[in-house]
């Protein structure tokens, strides 16, 4: 099972909020997922990411693999993966 630590769209069209979910690569992406870790608002500015690094480093070192996306956003806001 390749599990991976990326964005699940929520909001209105137009007006994007994300969570950020340890999901199951086969899932899509608004679909089934493990654990919800944090949130990324985009729409804010200066934009708002918040997201729990215990369980972050949790799951990477269980084997989970960030995205492109959230690892940027995890270099940006210094969370160590």
């Amino acid at each position: 099972m390749a599990v991976k630590i990326r964005l699940r769209r929520m909001g209105a069209k137009k007006a994007p909020f994300y969570r950020v979910v340890v999901a199951d690569s086969r899932y899509s992406r608004n679909g089934r997922f493990i654990e919800e870790i944090g949130t990324y608002d985009p729409s804010k500015k200066p934009s708002i990411f918040k997201v729990d690094s215990d369980k972050v480093k949790y799951w990477v070192n269980t084997g989970a693999k960030p995205t492109d996306t959230v690892k940027r956003l995890f270099k940006e806001n210094n969370i160590e993966n």
